[in-house]
């Protein structure tokens, strides 16, 4: 996808977009269009299809209500939802390439509305034998009479060009993304990326370190682990001690011995490894896009079956940090993949660390794919900064309590701590379980609702979402 800024109309088919119509530039429409227009406000439409007068135009008026009643982060996201609509008009057609128009209009609205068109573009045809019906057709989008800045459109093609990369990583089916091909793609795009490193721990490298928890989780399967490390450091970064991101690498999941229930709990449940997806497409934006940070990555990844010698409820695994763990549910892997590569983190001395998982049912449960769980022990600006990221992408954050009351369901008779603390408070508990492995200041974000969708969801599209990637980029560009 190219985006480019220009100062006319270039191409055969304009989108026009407004806050209010009225001050409109003649020059786009003739005298029958505007009368039409007009019409159809007064019938109450807000998106208008002018190619039955003339050439291909599409208007697009935010409807006055929405403007009154909503504040702006919402109405951004109404944009969006249009974005996707009039996306769907045009593919329709076969167009290839576009205009939008935006004269007068607030920058963050037509960032909202072309960032919602690329994201709906994204097609994962891998496995179709015939993708004739699957073709995305919009190759070229010129921006006309915005006030954007090339480098807002730069990093906007970065950050959609990364959550197309976590969609991707995430529709795979573990068949083509063992952990060892994960690892894989993730070098051949660290390669490609000016300050960053790689360095990927094989399974003698793993048992080397000590990693208990991943070597468990592991042992199911046939397929050897691997443990990832990405760095990037800007010359100039702001941060003296790294940030560390770490996500969960289950590349997919039948909760080993404790087999999942149904076959429609385990069909998408090579979305399991979501949460390295979202850090690594995170940390690439970040590092394509040059912000002055100094970040380090790390993916522990594993499948998680039942064959072998595979890790059993009541066995008592000792950790890479040497806690002792009393296992009462191995579908409960996350959390123990997840403790070594934060016990790892130490290494580093961190300024902050976050996580990213699919890790409980209980979050979805929660909130659904309307937002993540998020909760820790850092400073509550972070917090709140967060949130307010969340809102401006429309990827929202839920904080839950971390009281250390949560910590006494995981208390054990035999060893220093369960891994599951029951039913009450789960996607908490998890995150408690997961501070024991922590001596820094600590974010978890548990994205089992919004990381995936068996059914259409605008532009985020079906299947993998890319959710989170966009936040955290936002996120950190303002740090």
């Amino acid at each position: 996808m190219k985006i480019t800024l220009g100062k006319s109309i270039k191409y055969d088919c304009s989108i026009h977009i407004f806050d209010v119509f009225k001050n409109i530039n003649e020059n786009y429409f003739s005298e029958d269009e505007i009368k039409y227009v007009k019409s159809q406000i007064k019938n109450g439409k807000s998106t208008i299809n002018l190619s039955i007068i003339d050439s291909y135009k599409y208007v697009y008026l935010l409807p006055q209500k929405t403007k009154d009643k909503y504040e702006k982060w919402w109405i951004k996201e109404e944009f969006r939802k249009s974005g996707n609509e009039l996306y769907k008009c045009i593919n329709n057609l076969n167009i290839s390439n576009i205009d939008i128009v935006a004269d007068g209009l607030d920058d963050e609205y037509t960032y909202s509305f072309t960032e919602a068109m690329i994201l709906s573009t994204y097609r994962f045809n891998r496995y179709f034998s015939n993708t004739t019906s699957k073709v995305n057709n919009l190759k070229n989008i010129n921006i006309v009479n915005s006030t954007l800045s090339k480098k807002s459109v730069d990093e906007l093609e970065v950050i959609t060009d990364n959550v197309f990369f976590a969609r991707d990583l995430v529709n795979t089916p573990v068949q083509d993304m063992t952990a060892e091909i994960l690892a894989n793609e993730f070098k051949k795009r660290a390669e490609k990326i000016d300050n960053v490193t790689v360095k990927i721990l094989k399974k003698k490298d793993i048992e080397k370190e000590g990693m208990g928890g991943l070597l468990a989780v592991n042992r199911g399967s046939i397929d050897p682990p691997t443990f990832t490390i990405l760095e990037y450091k800007h010359p100039k970064a702001k941060n003296k001690k790294p940030i560390v991101f770490v996500g969960k690498g289950v590349v997919y999941d039948t909760g080993g011995l404790s087999l999942k229930p149904t076959a429609d709990s385990m069909d998408f449940m090579k979305s399991d490894m979501g949460g390295s997806a979202m850090m690594t497409s995170s940390f690439f934006a970040i590092a394509q896009a040059e912000l002055p940070l100094h970040i380090v990555t790390l993916i522990p990844a594993t499948d998680n079956r039942p064959g072998g010698n595979a890790y059993t409820p009541g066995d008592v695994i000792t950790m890479y940090s040497g806690l002792t763990i009393e296992v009462l549910n191995t579908d409960a892997e996350g959390r123990m993949i997840l403790a070594d590569a934060l016990h790892y983190a130490k290494k580093y001395k961190p300024e902050l660390v976050i996580d990213a998982a699919t890790l409980t049912g209980a979050a979805a449960v929660a909130f659904g794919k309307y937002g993540l769980v998020a909760m820790g022990n850092m400073d509550k600006k972070i917090m709140e900064d967060l949130k307010e990221n969340g809102l401006n992408t429309f990827e929202r954050v839920c904080e839950m309590p971390f009281w250390d009351d949560y910590s006494e369901l995981l208390k054990s008779d035999i060893a220093d701590m369960k891994n599951v603390g029951g039913r009450e408070a789960g996607s908490i508990t998890a995150g408690k379980f997961l501070e024991r492995f922590t001596d820094y200041p600590y974010l978890h974000l548990d994205i089992a609702g919004p990381t995936f969708s068996k059914k259409p969801d605008s532009y985020r599209s079906t299947g993998a979402s890319g959710f989170g990637v966009r936040l955290l980029f936002n996120y950190f560009k303002n740090y």
